[in-house]
């Protein structure tokens, strides 16, 4: 069986799969908090449990709100301080007795759309979440690629260009700052918070998300401007991406991934980002949604 787990600040799931990547079990229950040795006994009573379950030792995938430094062993988890700087997968391994795998969960999220039956045809596969943040990761024939220290990927940490900030008004463009130390990171524009912090600074009015998306479906002037310029400056940022990667389907996840007018826009808006003999790729939503994190972290142990 594999294991797939999604670590989060608040919540870890379990989730168990076969070799189909069918789920057959899952769990929930809080993140500790107070100690770090909580918080590796919570992961291994999971583990224990479901090896009791199914009679067999599973294998076990981390999806994390970070990254373990391929260098230095250590976690960079920051929202989880209890394993942040600890060295989570040798004290794992150590006390399941087995191989423990770990990737930003972002990357598990690109891992598991591209292992699903019809994605599979897909050499290469760029996922990119739009949801609390902006992020994304990249697999290459079924394996993620993590990079020289396991950071590839942090497609939020990019930050706005010439085009994206002449779009925005140049002395008028909000600049936002990210929780890196940056400033102007897509992440805080591209993200579901920066859509409705862009309506709010560009058009006056604070609104969600999908009261800004009803006022565009009713063809409000002050929306339809507003998500016209947004889907400008997604197509400058992706064309980006697209250069330096040439993916050939990026897979859309997070909760702005559910307006479906972005995959008719995008593709639209692209080209004129693209040198010429570039490739629009296949834009497609997601799957899996919010499981594709247990279930790339699951898939961690696959091979084509």
């Amino acid at each position: 069986m594999l294991y797939g787990f999604d670590i989060g600040g608040t919540k870890i799931e379990l989730a168990v799969f076969n070799e189909k990547l069918e789920k057959q079990y899952s769990e929930r229950v809080d993140t500790p908090k107070d100690s770090y040795e909580q918080w590796l006994d919570t992961i291994v009573n999971l583990v224990k449990k479901a090896d009791e379950k199914f009679g067999e030792k599973g294998t076990v995938g981390l999806g994390l709100p970070g990254f373990v430094n391929h260098e230095t062993g250590l976690a960079e988890i920051t929202n989880i301080r209890v394993a942040d700087n600890k060295p989570i997968l040798q004290d794992l391994s150590q006390r399941l007795d087995r191989e423990v795998r770990a990737e930003n969960d972002a990357n598990c999220f690109a891992l598991s759309e591209a292992w699903a039956e019809e994605n599979q045809q897909y050499p290469s596969v760029l996922g990119l979440i739009l949801g609390t943040g902006f992020g994304g990761g990249l697999v290459i024939d079924g394996k993620i690629y993590s990079g020289q220290i396991g950071m590839a990927g942090e497609l939020g940490h990019m930050q706005l260009n010439y085009h994206a900030l002449k779009l925005l008004g140049w002395d008028k463009a909000p600049i936002y700052p990210c929780g890196c130390g940056n400033q102007a990171c897509l992440d805080t524009y591209l993200s579901g918070r920066g859509f409705e912090m862009l309506y709010r600074d560009l058009k006056g009015e604070n609104l969600s998300a999908k009261e800004i998306i009803q006022r565009f479906y009713a063809q409000e002037q002050s929306a339809v401007d507003f998500v016209e310029m947004f889907v400008e400056l997604a197509a400058i940022s992706i064309g980006n991406i697209i250069t330096a990667l040439d993916p050939h389907l990026i897979v859309l996840g997070g909760g702005l991934s559910n307006f479906d007018y972005l995959y008719e826009a995008l593709p639209k808006a692209l080209p004129k980002h693209l040198m010429r003999s570039a490739k629009v790729p296949v834009i497609k939503k997601a799957k899996y949604g919010d499981s594709g994190g247990v279930r790339g972290a699951a898939a961690l142990f696959l091979s084509r």
